[in-house]
């Protein structure tokens, strides 16, 4: 067993860490309070080949494996958790279904522009009456003249009005519940696709999340992405990607938040000396430091497990559940360690602590991956 990283992987890690400190960070502050969607960060990721991470060369992808992939949504999500989240959701969620059921010419067509980062992609499943009961949705796609139509509304689309590039869930057979789901590819520029509320978050804030309305969408027969009626089916396994990709958000933002405690209970004064001499604040950092180990630790268990093409989903709902609430401990933490100052937005923790919250909600709630690991366990 060996928990070192290879030599690429930290060259990764140290090569993120620099661009995070350098092109992301600064703008943080600024873009969370504007709720502003980072354009110009878009072209600069894209050069870097962050928006194809995982797929291969051949369509233009960066051919990383998941571990890499893992190391640098955490080098991401520490500078800015909702960076991060858009790179995450259009690698694993958009880019990752197509890549993993898409047709040959599907892959040609869509996933190329997905991995150089000329489209962004986004990944449509919630609906306003649809959230963990996913198989409950009620948009509806049907076959007329050649081509399918679809007509529905979705809720919490990251990048709904960014995309360039959508992969939408709706229902082909209503009788059958989840077994009657399918998934279609659809461009932004189809007729009928309406963007609707852009949300206003709690965290998160430049990570564009809304509304869609879809209205006699119509989609080349061709564009049905995998096997009709197997899209619910094909949706849960994406999402187990996806899940050790919110893990590694997690994991960036905790971190985030011990660094900046640190920093501060060093600097800070009272009673005459620093606040990190008081054995009350060496606690709180021992604890915030040993948790994000263990939750690093699972993210990387699940990514490997993952590359070695074995069972992992289990793992990534460990992985995501305790990183989720991990960060949501330590950013807690933090603001206490950093007292009043914690609380206004001079300081980037009580960003951190408002971002860390969706990783417990975000590709699955909590309580849902306890549902699936209990389940993997009584098999």
């Amino acid at each position: 067993m060996d928990f070192d990283l290879t030599e690429e992987q930290k060259a990764l890690r140290q090569s993120m860490r620099d661009f995070a400190a350098a092109e992301i960070a600064p703008g943080a502050k600024e873009r969370d309070e504007a709720a502003r969607f980072p354009h110009e960060l878009i072209p600069k990721m894209a050069g870097l080949g962050l928006f194809g991470m995982m797929i291969p060369p051949a369509y233009e992808g960066a051919g990383l494996d998941g571990v890499s992939a893992a190391i640098v949504i955490e080098e991401l999500a520490r500078a800015d958790a909702a960076v991060a989240l858009i790179v995450a959701s259009h690698n694993s969620l958009c880019a990752g279904h197509i890549f993993n059921f898409g047709s040959e010419a599907q892959k040609k067509k869509y996933l190329v522009p997905l991995a150089r980062g000329e489209k962004l992609g986004a990944w449509a499943l919630t609906e306003p009456g649809s959230g963990s009961d996913a198989g409950s949705l009620k948009t509806r796609a049907r076959l007329a003249g050649g081509s399918w139509v679809i007509n529905g509304e979705k809720l919490f689309t990251t990048q709904g009005s960014t995309a360039g590039i959508y992969v939408i869930m709706a229902s082909t057979e209503p009788p059958l519940g989840n077994r009657g789901i399918s998934a279609f590819i659809v461009e932004r520029d189809r007729p009928g696709l309406i963007v609707g509320k852009v949300e206003n978050k709690l965290g998160v804030r430049a990570s564009d999340t809304a509304q869609l309305h879809l209205e006699n969408v119509r989609v080349p027969r061709e564009d049905l992405l995998g096997e009709i009626n197997a899209g619910f089916k094909d949706a849960l396994t994406v999402l187990q990607g996806g899940r050790i990709g919110v893990g590694a958000i997690a994991v960036g933002i905790a971190r985030g938040a011990l660094e900046e405690s640190i920093k501060y209970a060093r600097e800070r004064k009272q009673f005459g000396r620093a606040i990190a001499e008081f054995e009350a604040i060496q606690w709180m950092l021992a604890d915030m430091a040993t948790e994000i180990d263990a939750a690093r630790l699972l993210v990387y268990r699940a990514a490997h497990l993952r590359d070695q093409g074995r069972s992992f989903k289990r793992a990534a709902s460990e992985a995501k559940l305790f990183a989720s609430e991990v960060a949501v401990k330590a950013t807690n933490r933090a603001v206490q360690i950093h007292g009043g100052y914690g609380f206004v937005k001079d300081y980037p923790v009580e960003r951190y602590f408002r971002d860390a919250k969706v990783c417990e909600i975000g590709e699955g709630t909590s309580e849902i991956q306890r549902l699936v690991i209990a389940r993997e366990l009584l098999k």
